[in-house]
């Protein structure tokens, strides 16, 4: 079963005691996009979880197209993704149980130090991305997560689209595709928490930001357990209650301040407890 492989598979989280009796399974598995994962917000928030509940999290880091499959076929007890269409078609399925936004940030665009993309596109993403369609090299996930989603918008809204010999498409997570595209002394879109987290490792520097249609929303949603008798469903729904509560939202909004001088992301969990 897919299910069995990927909990061998995937990194485990310390188990602490449980505190308090009728604990559920004690672990749950997290599919989620890979720049939950490479901004450092999971290794920042997951230990808090599991000491308060003693359910450890299972994650399996992927694209957000990947991660809502794994829903779909019940690999995965809850997800934590950023797609917002494809979380749609999600959520009407009746694939999930409890669902939230629990915080957004932004993409940016991203190029060599000695970029040359008109300073006039610097909050322009519709016509910053036809000049790189017709003069520079892109590095695409290509792996139909939520930021490869929201770059083939970005090149519908721009009426442009590169020629095949400057388009670079990987199947790989944000962490690679920014550190391949500062080798390429490329372009990517990237959400900017992954390459905050990033950025002194790289050669690149953001080209393009601000503009409204680079809004990029993370919804967390527990997995309808009817897709597999081995759901978690308890823990799930303890992971969900915990991540839109108001400590966990707090401590959302402060992930970053003081290494970066900026938060990361914005907690957007509509009730907090």
């Amino acid at each position: 079963m897919i299910r069995s492989a990927v909990a061998a598979a995937v990194a485990l989280c310390i188990l602490a005691p449980a505190i308090f009796a009728g604990a559920p399974a004690k672990s749950i598995i997290l599919a989620t996009t890979t720049s939950t994962r490479d901004s450092g917000l999971l290794d920042y928030l997951l230990p808090d979880f599991t000491s308060n509940t003693g359910v450890s999290v299972k994650v399996v880091a992927v694209g957000s197209g990947a991660a809502l499959k794994m829903g779909l076929d019940g690999d995965a007890d809850v997800l934590l993704t950023h797609d917002p269409a494809n979380e749609k078609l999600f959520l009407d399925g009746g694939n999930a149980g409890a669902n939230s936004p629990v915080m957004h940030n932004d993409f940016v665009l991203l190029g060599p130090k000695d970029y040359r993309l008109p300073a006039a596109y610097a909050s322009n993403a519709k016509a910053a991305f036809a000049w790189i369609a017709s003069n520079a090299v892109f590095v695409s996930r290509g792996d139909k997560s939520g930021t490869h989603m929201k770059e083939l918008s970005a090149w519908k809204a721009s009426g442009a689209q590169p020629a095949s010999n400057r388009y670079v498409s990987t199947g790989r997570g944000m962490g690679d595709v920014l550190s391949m595209t500062s080798e390429m002394k490329a372009y990517t879109l990237s959400d900017r928490a992954t390459w905050l987290n990033m950025e002194k490792k790289l050669d690149l520097v953001v080209v393009c930001e601000n503009d409204p249609s680079l809004f990029n929303p993370y919804r967390v949603m527990t997995v309808n357990p009817k897709k597999n008798a081995q759901i978690n469903a308890e823990g799930a729904k303890l992971f969900f209650d915990w991540i839109v509560s108001s400590a966990v939202q707090k401590k959302i909004g402060e992930y970053g301040v003081k290494e970066f001088g900026r938060k990361l992301f914005t907690p957007d969990a509509p009730v907090s407890k």
